[in-house]
């Protein structure tokens, strides 16, 4: 329970695509850590461009230009004693010598060397000096001031005076002093509870500006603390048990560890630079997960972690933790929720941010080079939290659990006051108390004026209503975590241990437990009291709610693709009809359901599958919902092609939805038409019904003028329909039947794609719009569309008659020699990559119908260097416009596209592969 305030707090800022945080920090003040250093002159370093603020009463004065009548100036009234100076110039020359000279008054004719050295060896003309500025260089150089400890307490004192320092710099010089080896630590800890709320309050502050969009703010009590080494003394002390005296290790109680952890994080909240230098510690990072082992300070320990490996440059590796097996074993259910949030970024390959580093031609080369480094750390860190025992069966029993088997405590509200500084947004501080005060208000005359006979006896408690767990927070509670956990459960579906993470989320009966959460939980139905974030609504992609839909929809996708398991989404009754379906057709009935473990799907009326399409059918147009559900709901039918599949989807009255979304309403989205076309074409996809139903629906020209319409607006996003129809009409018109020939004489689709020139237009489109340097794992389905018309014609022997169309269509458009060069470039790149991939070789060999080898074949004869081979494509390119032999890592940026731009399918997509979380995937379309 005591993970809720800070997964609610920390959600709107974690919400971004690519998983990057919504923060503002300062941009004037970055620093890197040294360790104490001898004072050196770092005056002659050039000062910084920008200035640097500095709070009223820290300038020095100017020292007068050199020559015979100048005169040291004293000290500031502010200071005292002779010793001041000394912390106020800080030079090459010996520290003890300028004491003298600031207290007794060198002769006018001359400069002696100890006032030169006073002055940092300035010379005839001395700089201005400004402490702060002082101890930002001496960080950055190494040299001169670097910590409280080089001043004295009486020169901070008096300074704090005017600066309004609040007292810090002399805290620190007292928590140095206290915090020594041989230390009890007592003191030490007293001296962290008078820093801590300085730099809380403050942290709180900051996230108050940020809401208000405020300019930015200077911070003097987080920027002083670290500016005097309070960021590297807290990690000293937290880092004091890894030392051994005489066999002994230092141990600190687990309240200074919380005081350490809080007053860290707070720092880096308001303190730009401070994260990433903690995520250079490489060494602390590692250490901090040691600190978990505590329920005291696990949820500060977590925090800060998931920060700091959020900017962390390199992934830290989990079989580095000491004892992570049990670490893991060892937390309850709502730390291991929390621990999920560490998890997502340690699991999760780096995303650079570069859409290059997306193409085929980027992974393929990355996949080379892994080769001889191994496996990544994101796999690494995979297989070591398989090999815990038990973890997998622990996620999915919190994935599934209901909310009234969560921990509700009368003391939540005290939760919530003691974790208020664990917020990365105070409005969701706000939001919830404001709907704990509207619930509490609701209820509270049940509570106050008990209904007559009722009593403490016979169950009613006497409690405010303050103190009851609004049901909102519960659910809310459950949200934020099993979203968490549902991630983590996806990436590992996606990784290299798929089969054994398959086999176990179904032994442990995830699927059954997420249907009986559909309803009341997933998809449940708004309420007026629902928490919304502060400028959000409910539909907005911050909503915990939203998130949670999406994650739970890719998660469906993950555990159906190509996966035999994907009948547990149905219950015992829908597994029968499907059954019934083949036996009425007098075919086979699919194997992977007469091999369904029938203990370990959907229970209830309905299963997953029924439940996500009746949602489906009723989402709004404008909702972002579709592009996902149509993604989970084609996983089902991706693979080998089932007839009883498709049946079972169109008699739930999929297709016309599906048309009626594209048809009627209209769709302006490319993302979701592009989901829905592709789910279209696997549902239509040599089923006979399936067309005739088409053709019921689009039953006049109108509307299949503005089908076709919708299928040329965006060629990218509609090709894998234009690939199943084109592949469906060779089906059919190879078949002898009444039903067929019915369909094939009456469907307007299936006589449009039959003409030539319309396969010609698209074949034509689809070469021009792609090549090698733009090819990802959604847009190469261009490629294999066309590969599908040439190899269907070469079935009829056409193959050279398209071919010399093609050579024509170059002409006409007056560039020859561009396409299909660009073309063969494709298919030299395409022998490369699948004759190397037996997934994705296989998957296009299902989805075809068309043996690998025959693709391989019309390839390679595409490919034949001879020019007398009427097959070949360099009998159609003329000599002065050959260039097939261009390397694929040269810039392709003066290739022309004829009537085109380049659309690579799914680069700059704004649903596609996004997860609202520091670390996304991009969804693999179908090749």
């Amino acid at each position: 329970m005591q993970g809720l305030i800070s997964d609610l707090g920390r959600f709107s800022l974690n919400a971004g695509p690519g998983g990057q945080r919504n923060r503002r920090y300062r941009k004037d003040l970055i620093f890197f850590p040294t360790g104490p250093a001898a004072a050196q002159d770092y005056i002659s370093q050039q000062p910084p461009r920008r200035a640097l603020f500095v709070p009223r009463g820290l300038r020095l004065r100017r020292r007068p230009a050199g020559g015979a009548a100048a005169t040291p100036p004293p000290p500031r009234r502010n200071l005292l004693g002779p010793e001041a100076a000394c912390f106020l110039f800080v030079g090459r020359g010996d520290m003890a010598a300028a004491p003298a000279v600031a207290g007794s008054g060198a002769g006018r004719g001359r400069r002696s060397a100890a006032t030169v050295a006073a002055w940092g060896g300035w010379g005839g003309r001395p700089r201005p000096g400004n402490i702060l500025l002082q101890l930002r260089q001496g960080q950055l150089t190494g040299r001169g001031l670097v910590r409280a400890v080089q001043f004295t307490e009486t020169f901070l004192t008096e300074r704090d005076k005017q600066s309004k320092w609040s007292g810090i710099p002399q805290l620190l010089l007292k928590l140095h002093a206290t915090s020594h080896l041989h230390s009890d630590f007592v003191e030490c800890q007293n001296i962290l509870k008078e820093i801590s709320p300085l730099l809380s309050m403050e942290a709180m502050a900051f996230v108050t500006e940020e809401r208000k969009l405020t300019q930015e703010t200077t911070y003097p009590n987080t920027y002083i603390f670290d500016l005097f080494g309070g960021v590297d003394l807290l990690v000293e002390i937290l880092m004091r048990p890894t030392i051994s005296i005489r066999g002994q290790k230092l141990k600190i109680s687990d309240e200074m560890s919380k005081d350490c952890l809080s007053i860290l994080y707070n720092t880096c909240v308001c303190t730009e630079g401070v994260t990433k230098r903690l995520a250079e510690k490489n060494d602390f990072v590692i250490f901090l997960f040691t600190l978990m082992t505590s329920k005291k300070t696990f949820l500060q320990t977590a925090t800060l972690i998931e920060d700091i490996l959020g900017v962390k440059k390199e992934m830290i590796r989990l079989d580095e933790v000491p004892n992570l097996s049990s670490l893991v074993s060892n937390f309850d259910q709502q730390q291991l929720a929390n621990f999920c949030r560490i998890l997502a970024v340690t699991i999760s390959e780096m995303d650079t941010g570069n859409d290059d580093k997306h193409t085929l031609l980027a992974k393929n080369a990355q996949q080379k080079k892994s080769l001889s480094l191994g496996p990544s750390a994101a796999e690494i860190n995979q297989a070591a939290l398989l090999s815990i025992p038990g973890f997998v069966e622990r996620l999915c029993k919190l994935a599934t659990r209901k909310v009234s088997e969560s921990t509700g405590t009368a003391s939540f509200l005290q939760e919530l006051e003691e974790w208020y500084t664990w917020l990365d947004n105070a409005l969701v501080l706000d939001a919830l108390m404001r709907v704990a005060n509207e619930e509490s208000e609701h209820n509270q005359a049940s509570i106050v004026f008990p209904p007559p006979g009722a009593s403490e006896e016979n169950g009613l408690p006497h409690t405010s209503a303050r103190t009851q767990l609004p049901q909102s927070m519960k659910i809310m509670h459950e949200i934020m975590y099993k979203l968490e956990v549902l991630y983590v459960l996806c990436v590992l579906l996606m990784g290299r241990q798929r089969n054994q993470v398959h086999r176990m989320i179904a032994e442990f009966k995830l699927i059954p437990g997420l249907n009986n959460l559909f309803d009341k939980l997933i998809w449940r139905k708004h309420s007026a009291s629902s928490l919304v974030l502060h400028g959000h609504n409910q539909n907005c992609d911050c909503s915990p709610d939203i998130t949670l839909k999406i994650q739970f929809l890719r998660l469906l996708q993950s555990f159906s693709d190509h996966h035999e398991n994907k009948y547990l989404l149905l219950n015992n009754q829908e597994l029968n009809e499907l059954s019934a379906i083949s036996l009425k057709a007098n075919i086979p009935e699919v194997e992977a359901v007469l091999n369904t473990d029938r203990s370990l799907v959907c229970d209830g009326k309905r299963g997953l599958l029924t439940r996500l399409l009746q949602v489906m059918k009723k989402e709004p147009a404008e909702s972002s919902f579709r592009f996902w559900q149509a993604r989970a709901v084609e996983s089902f039918l991706r693979g080998t092609t089932s007839y009883a599949d498709q049946m079972f989807l169109l008699k739930r009255g999929l297709l016309e939805h599906i048309l009626y979304c594209i048809v009627d309403s209209e769709c302006k989205s490319r993302d979701v038409l592009q989901s829905y076309f592709d789910l279209l074409g696997e549902l239509m996809k040599f089923n006979v019904d399936a067309f005739k139903r088409f053709n019921k629906y689009i039953n006049t020209d109108a509307k299949f003028q503005v089908f076709l319409k919708q299928i040329n607006s965006s060629l990218v996003d509609s090709n894998m329909l234009v690939r199943c129809v084109t592949l469906s009409l060779d089906r059919f018109e190879n078949q002898v039947d009444m039903k067929v020939a019915e369909v094939l004489s009456e469907c307007r689709l299936l006589a449009y794609i039959a003409q030539v020139p319309t396969q010609m237009s698209f074949l034509f489109r689809l070469i021009n719009i792609i090549h090698v340097q733009t090819l990802t794992q959604e847009n190469v389905s261009c490629l294999n569309t066309s590969l599908v018309i040439l190899m269907l014609a070469r079935r009829k022997e056409r193959l050279p008659l398209y071919l010399r169309l093609l050579q024509r269509m170059e002409h006409s458009k007056k560039y020859p020699g561009f396409l299909l060069n660009n073309f063969h470039n494709l298919l030299r790149f395409w022998q490369q990559h699948y004759l190397h991939k037996d997934k994705d070789s296989t998957c296009l060999e299902n989805s075809s119908c068309i043996s690998f080898s025959y693709w391989k074949e019309t390839v390679s004869i595409l490919l034949n260097p001879d020019r007398q081979s009427p097959s070949a494509l360099v009998s159609y390119i003329e000599e002065p416009y050959m260039d097939i032999d261009r390397d694929f890592t040269e810039d392709s940026s003066g290739c022309l596209l004829i009537g085109c731009c380049v659309h690579p399918r799914g680069l700059s997509q704004k649903w596609r592969g996004l997860y609202l979380h520091p670390l996304g995937h991009r969804t693999a379309a179908p090749a």
